[in-house]
């Protein structure tokens, strides 16, 4: 295995955590604050704490006027509509639920890389995304009850995965010259203060302090999930194909099942077990595979 893959899973094995555990606590950070409020605090908390962390590690914070365009886009596409529309889908259905809506990005990804770009799977990548998808099947079969009364929280949910999925591929046809911690940062920051704006015309209409647990939620979300998670998300981007990167995501969802069955007493049984299974398969199959022309 090359060291561009092993550095791949290391930082896998870290998104799969902190974005699995992070689902069940949505419910839980909204709770006082609207999730407007709720997004626009993680969002530019996060941006300005990675740019001072790349700040004091000596890092240029500075973005070619030619790649705004793209980090704008890309921020709009992802972290705007998945910021908002996962959380919305964590409040309406349940959340383990709206991760794995949320979660189907790979699939989306795979469509639309094949038909604005003309890249089609090959055997063993379309073998991958096909036991993906039976994975993400395995997770939703026994919710569809729960979909169908609340259509809004399955429209957020598949529009989080989409606009996760455009957002990425702008990233990867259109990559800036820069450090994916600055990247990330920067990001954040320009998803972040729409949604600012938007938490004062359309969030809670007053000022008020949360409860403490309010705010240690918030917290932790602002800074391990959204500064670390996406630190991470966007340095895979950078290592691996659009395709690749976006399989790599799907043992989250599990990982948020069984958080939610822990923390919120969510179902699980055989069917997410299988899940499960099908998301190593998928892994191994897009992970582990040897490009043509690879060395080392």
């Amino acid at each position: 295995m090359t060291l561009r893959r092993r550095r791949a899973f290391a930082l896998l094995a870290v998104l799969t955590l902190v974005w699995g555990t992070n689902w069940p606590l949505m419910p839980l950070a909204t709770r006082e604050v609207s999730v407007w409020t709720f997004r626009a605090i993680g969002s530019l908390s996060a941006g300005v704490l990675l740019l001072a962390i790349a700040s004091t590690r000596g890092q240029s914070l500075r973005v070619r006027r030619e790649d705004w365009l793209a980090v704008g886009a890309a921020s709009i596409a992802y972290l705007l509509v998945w910021n908002l529309a996962s959380a919305y889908a964590a409040i309406l259905i349940p959340s383990g639920q709206a991760a794995v809506l949320g979660f189907t990005m790979p699939f989306w990804a795979a469509l639309l890389s094949w038909l604005l770009f003309g890249e089609r799977p090959g055997a063993r990548m379309a073998l991958a995304i096909a036991l993906g998808a039976a994975s993400v099947a395995l997770l939703m079969a026994p919710n569809f009850g729960v979909y169908a009364q609340a259509p809004r929280g399955l429209a957020m949910g598949l529009l989080a995965a989409i606009g996760w999925a455009v957002g990425t591929l702008i990233l990867k046809r259109h990559a800036p010259a820069v450090p994916a911690s600055v990247l990330t940062a920067w990001q954040l920051v320009v998803s972040g203060v729409p949604i600012a704006i938007g938490a004062m015309l359309l969030g809670d209409g007053r000022w008020f302090m949360p409860s403490g647990q309010t705010v240690a939620v918030i917290a932790w979300i602002a800074v391990v999930p959204m500064a670390l998670g996406n630190l991470c998300w966007f340095a895979i981007v950078g290592l691996l194909p659009a395709n690749v990167a976006g399989l790599s995501s799907i043992m989250v969802p599990v990982v948020a099942l069984v958080s939610g069955a822990i923390v919120h007493g969510e179902p699980l049984g055989i069917l997410q077990w299988l899940a499960m299974a099908c998301s190593v398969a998928a892994l191994s199959l897009a992970l582990l595979a040897r490009p043509a022309g690879a060395r080392g």
